[in-house]
């Protein structure tokens, strides 16, 4: 068994075993691309391929040193699949080996679903370096309180040194500040010693402000007739794109062994094609991985219930669960009392709400959300296994976007916080806890 793992992109950079490399780019608002090397400051020009794609083959950028991509008008723009940077996401990218690294556990095929109690925690402020190696010096804690999952916001490179992560605009490249790839993989091979599954968060609907080069070459791959809440979204029809996201997934899990994947409020993710780009991820993970066990979860307001529906040998089609937010909301608002915004939808009869959630899964399965207008939310989810859902008592989001980062233990009574950890923790549902709560931390979490 080799203990050295690489997946080859369409996208990027590809290193080759005789000192030359293959760099690729998709950029069909563009008449001409050129690799730009730091040694020289020299260009050399890529060969059009067709469809928009340009590519060369060189021996000018060596293993660990710097390129960029240079347009039409002069500008050098970063590899928008590079593995790594040299600095911020202005800069250029680093071509790195990803085969470089020896894998300590290069045999673990990871654990059931059944066996995962969730760790939600954020790289930058889990400790006081911020970084992928001050997460290690934790996992011994984690494993100790009977943790089997750890479960890392999104840590694709996004502007600055600091931020929440959910504004990423290099995909690919572990951010620099917290590590690099290096020493993500160093965490996951740390983590999967002590028999923990390493669980990422990735976003798929949209690209942060600063530093998304992509829309100067490559306008059609956001779609022009659509914003998301945060940003351009994504225009799934064309082929370029579909890849540049599947092969995303492929790779956290092939690269950095990665145990699974939660994508990020799916419902801004809008495709008319056939199979839908979030059913044909899955199918192509499901494929390739067929023999690890890897777990795919979802945030989604919409309840749906299709994706998470089983085959006949009990194994998801396609996603393994859903972040159940209904379930906290109702929660939150028996423990608080509070009624703002979509917690006016939990108010009437939460109780009865709370024990649907914990019996069925969605609290809303298709009735009139006074939220949403009187519009109906969400499909029948009763059939679905317990195991299709994902519980907690507080998350990123719900911590993060509050004005003050106030969490569950500084807004309710002591006794009724252990009340419901206690239904959290024993359900038959996947339990997550957030970063903090096995102590009662009330430090504030704001981003």
């Amino acid at each position: 068994m080799t203990d050295r793992f690489r997946f080859e992109r369409t996208w990027g950079a590809e290193p080759g075993s005789d000192g030359a490399a293959r760099f690729r780019i998709w950029a069909p608002g563009q008449n001409s691309v050129s690799l730009a090397t730091a040694a020289t400051d020299a260009t050399e020009a890529m060969r059009p391929i067709g469809d928009g794609w340009f590519e060369l083959e060189s021996r000018a950028v060596a293993i660990g040193a710097p390129y960029a991509f240079a347009l039409d008008n002069g500008m050098r723009v970063p590899d928008p699949a590079a593995r790594a940077q040299a600095g911020d996401v202005h800069g250029q990218s680093l071509l790195t080996d990803p085969g470089a690294y020896r894998w300590k556990t290069a045999d673990w095929q990871g654990r059931p679903w059944s066996e995962a109690v969730i760790y939600e925690l954020h790289t930058g402020t889990f400790s006081q370096d911020g970084t992928f190696a001050a997460i290690e010096a934790k996992l011994d804690h984690l494993a100790n309180i009977g943790i089997t999952a750890i479960e890392l916001m999104p840590v694709a490179q996004f502007s600055g040194n600091r931020g929440w992560g959910y504004d990423g605009v290099l995909m690919y490249a572990p951010h620099i500040v917290y590590g690099g790839p290096d020493g993500l993989k160093r965490l996951v091979d740390r983590a999967h010693s002590r028999g923990l599954m390493v669980l990422l968060d990735v976003v798929y609907n949209h690209f942060g402000p600063d530093g998304n080069y992509i829309g100067l070459y490559a306008p059609q791959f956001f779609d022009a007739l659509r914003q998301t809440p945060w940003g351009a979204a994504i225009d799934y029809r064309q082929a370029p794109v579909r890849r540049f996201f599947i092969e995303n997934a492929l790779y956290w899990l092939e690269e950095f062994r990665l145990d699974g994947l939660r994508l990020d409020a799916i419902d801004q993710i809008r495709d008319e094609s056939t199979p839908h780009i979030l059913e044909e991820l899955a199918t192509e993970v499901r494929q390739r991985f067929g023999n690890r066990h890897i777990h795919l979860t979802t945030e989604d307001e919409r309840n749906v219930a299709h994706l998470h529906e089983r085959n006949a040998s009990g194994q998801p089609r396609f996603y393994t669960a859903e972040w159940n937010d209904d379930a906290h909301h109702v929660v939150h608002v028996l423990a608080t009392g509070e009624q703002e915004g979509y917690y006016i939808d939990y108010v009437d009869e939460p109780a009865a709400k709370l024990a649907r959630a914990l019996a069925e899964g969605y609290v809303y399965q298709g009735e009139p959300s006074r939220f949403h207008h009187g519009r109906k939310r969400g499909k029948p989810s009763r059939h679905l296994t317990p195991l299709a859902f994902v519980n907690f008592l507080q998350n990123h989001d719900q911590i993060g976007n509050r004005a003050f980062g106030d969490r569950l233990t500084v807004l309710a009574q002591s006794e009724v916080v252990d009340l419901f950890s206690a239904i959290v923790l024993l359900s038959p549902q996947v339990p997550m806890l957030y970063m903090g709560e096995e102590w009662g931390a009330t430090t504030p979490f704001q981003f």
